[in-house]
């Protein structure tokens, strides 16, 4: 699939080595077509990292689409340089009067806070109330998910008392539904949290269907209006050494962290990880651009309500 996105953005030379196809502004000016509109909510601390990983994963479907990413005006990225947000990224007062056919909200580092003690709560609170009217499909990702369970649904979050982290089965709940079309009947998938919402909670909310969980991991993947909201629990999305570099770094900090779950072969961090999750998450991405973006969304973004 062609990606378009800003000619100088860094990720772009790491995808073109991979041999996916991106372009340009001025090459996509060329093609008499409408690419799907993308809209990416970057929330975590190592933005350039995010964003190839969702690139990536975005990459595996014929349709043209357009990426534009937007950070939380009212944090100040301390990962980030400020150089890097100001030319890649824009605000939700620039993209507000907009429609997209789909949007992703990331994850982010502060699932230990009480939603309403994040920085940016009241400013996400205002975007995800303005993706019911604006976005044709809403993915939320990790704590992007427990914030949209809650502010959508009430459905409260809750402390674990050991970090979910490392790669965990999953068991597809509801085969015929497309978001899930393609998937085996059992797949992992890595998570790194330290909370959740409880599966039993989700379970008895009658606007979500389940789609795939994990005994131990609970509820990876659910939905809601008709696949206008999508929440997945974990990070399809990561690189293979993405839960390598989170386990080495709070080690050098001396925390107390366990072993990623399943991850290294033969528990020994020394032993390069496997990736045994790259498949079913571009299958995620592909059956959500196909089914639930581009065969929903109207021909005309800006002059047909949602």
């Amino acid at each position: 699939m062609p990606i378009k996105i800003q000619k100088d953005l860094p990720a772009r030379e790491i995808l073109e080595k991979e041999n996916i196809f991106v372009m340009d502004e001025s090459r996509a000016m060329h093609q008499d077509i409408r690419p799907i509109q993308i809209l990416i909510l970057n929330l975590m601390p190592l933005k350039e990292e995010t964003e190839l990983q969702l690139l990536r994963s975005l990459s595996n479907t014929p349709l043209q689409v357009d990426v534009t990413f937007m950070a939380a005006k009212s944090h100040v990225s301390k990962n980030t340089s400020t150089s890097h947000l100001n030319k890649f990224y824009l605000e939700f007062d620039q993209v507000k009067h907009r429609k997209f056919d789909g949007m992703i909200i990331t994850g982010a580092p502060v699932e230990q806070m009480e939603f309403e003690e994040v920085d940016y709560w009241e400013e996400l609170t205002e975007i995800m109330e303005w993706t019911k009217t604006h976005v044709t499909s809403t993915i939320h990702l990790c704590w992007g998910a427990q914030a949209g369970l809650y502010y959508h649904y009430g459905l409260q979050k809750k402390p674990l008392s050991q970090k979910m982290f490392g790669l965990y089965w999953h068991r597809v709940k509801n085969r015929k539904i497309p978001l899930v079309r393609g998937f085996d009947d059992v797949f992992l998938a890595p998570h790194s949290r330290h909370t959740e919402v409880p599966a039993e909670d989700i379970h008895n909310c009658e606007a979500l269907t389940v789609l795939a969980e994990s005994p131990e991991a609970g509820v990876f993947l659910c939905m809601a209006m008709d696949g206008r909201q999508i929440f997945v629990m974990g990070h399809p999305e990561y690189d293979r050494v993405t839960l390598d570099g989170e386990y080495k770094r709070d080690k050098g900090k001396g925390l107390d962290i366990q072993l990623p779950k399943d991850y290294y072969p033969e528990n020994d961090p020394e032993n390069r990880p496997l990736l045994l999750w790259r498949a079913h998450a571009n299958n995620l991405y592909t059956n959500w651009l196909n089914y639930y973006v581009y065969q929903c969304t109207p021909y005309d973004l800006d002059g047909t309500p949602f």
